[in-house]
């Protein structure tokens, strides 16, 4: 396969007027650490904040649309970005608007991507002052995770060859688990997958997400008070 020579980022984001300036400044961050050109797709779906408007003054392509939904908001933020590109040679990264990627994520998905990955799924990290209900999510959390690798899949910190992609069929247009059912796809077409744990990704503590499920829910089921 030739080599990657391109990658497109694309960012769900409904009302994340609060998160989605220090997502893009992070990004901006990881694009300076690479040698191929990078380009920012923020979908921005049925928002009424000012998200576009932010995403916009710092540099990304914005793609509106009415239709909620994180599985089509993905696969919409996909097919902008390969509209007269090469697939063969793009990697596609996806990320959230309310998370902020490490400064080498884009160089680590590429140094995988040249030694024969067709997608990087990795893990996310909270912010340092998580609450207790946080911690015990942590702790939960870890149990799935191996040594170097894991069986987590996230939408926050997930990386998929163009090629790859497209041989499965895309993002289906699901309103959850979007990213799970890609990555089981891409399994199963026999694609090779890493696993890391290296280059985090660090995501909101909130209680209340975007999505009737992930994360969020899960941080809210974890702070409950037991009984």
């Amino acid at each position: 396969m030739p080599e990657v020579d391109r990658i497109g980022v694309v960012v769900p984001a409904r009302d994340e007027a609060d998160h989605v300036e220090a997502c893009l400044a992070a990004l901006a961050e990881a694009a300076r650490r690479v040698t191929v050109p990078v380009e920012v797709v923020v979908v921005v779906n049925a928002t009424v904040d000012a998200t576009a408007a932010i995403a916009r003054r710092h540099g990304a392509r914005v793609l509106e649309r009415s239709e909620p939904g994180v599985g089509a908001a993905r696969a919409a933020g996909v097919a902008t970005l390969l509209e007269g590109h090469d697939p063969t040679r793009t990697w596609i990264a996806t990320t959230d608007a309310d998370s902020r990627v490490p400064p080498a994520w884009l160089e680590h998905h590429l140094h995988l991507a040249a030694a024969g990955a067709d997608a990087v799924v990795g893990t996310i990290v909270l912010p340092p002052d998580a609450t207790p209900g946080h911690a015990a999510w942590w702790r939960h959390y870890q149990r799935g995770v191996d040594g170097g690798s894991h069986r987590h899949v996230h939408g926050a910190n997930l990386g998929v060859h163009a090629s790859a992609y497209r041989s499965v069929g895309g993002f289906a247009t699901l309103p959850v688990h979007e990213d799970a059912d890609l990555v089981h796809r891409v399994v199963a077409a026999g694609h090779r997958v890493v696993w890391t744990t290296e280059h985090s990704v660090v995501t909101s503590p909130r209680l209340v997400g975007r999505a009737p499920s992930g994360v969020a829910a899960d941080l809210r089921a974890w702070s409950a008070p037991a009984g």
